[in-house]
């Protein structure tokens, strides 16, 4: 799997709801694994399925709906509100999600998706009603994300977002914290010798 992220290209899967809180992302009765595989197949598993037991789709949820589909999620605002979990971050990117898209993150959402090379990228609320009145008539709207040059563009429509330019640099690398450190071992080891 590749974690570098720069240019997404793609399709979107609109959850066009306020307030999606962790829990709602992935139940708490989910988060008993220790490895960030397999929580893709709960993500938002009350609103996707009837029950536990039965295991069936819901129709109407747009992630069971075929007409979406692609690497981008696009939500309603303050996304990712309510407990810190990590997992959150895995089910969506397990899931196979590169970006989420809404107006407003929760802050430690932000950063374990940021830590988990899944890019939130904020826009403006009128950005955001253009996306999905765009895929609510025509789901096949695509969506580019350039990460490098930190824009997003729907059918001629642009907008600028903001990212911390040390995650911006791990994310264009497929960079890990560790990463970053020993891709920096060179510069680190000059400078220790600068002082002595």
């Amino acid at each position: 799997m590749c974690k570098r992220i720069n240019i997404i290209h793609s399709t979107c899967v609109p959850l066009n709801m306020e307030n999606v809180d962790t829990d709602q992302i992935i139940p708490a009765r989910f988060l008993k694994a220790t490895s960030r595989d397999g929580f893709g197949k709960n993500l938002f598993r009350d609103w996707r399925y009837t029950n536990d037991d039965e295991n069936q789709p819901k129709e109407d949820f747009p992630l069971n709906n075929k007409k979406y589909c692609g690497k981008i999620l696009v939500a309603g605002k303050n996304f990712g509100c309510g407990s810190s979990r990590e997992h959150a971050a895995w089910a969506i990117k397990d899931s196979g999600f590169d970006v989420v898209v809404s107006s407003f993150f929760a802050d430690i959402f932000k950063n374990n998706s940021l830590n988990n090379f899944l890019l939130p990228v904020t826009v403006s609320d009128s950005f955001l009603e253009k996306i999905f009145e765009a895929v609510e008539k025509n789901p096949k709207t695509d969506i580019d994300v350039n990460l490098e040059n930190q824009t997003i563009s729907l059918n001629g429509h642009s907008e600028s977002f903001e990212i911390n330019s040390y995650k911006k640099t791990c994310l264009l690398n497929g960079f890990d914290d560790i990463d970053y450190l020993l891709n920096s071992k060179e510069e680190i080891i000059q400078y220790e010798n600068s002082l002595m």
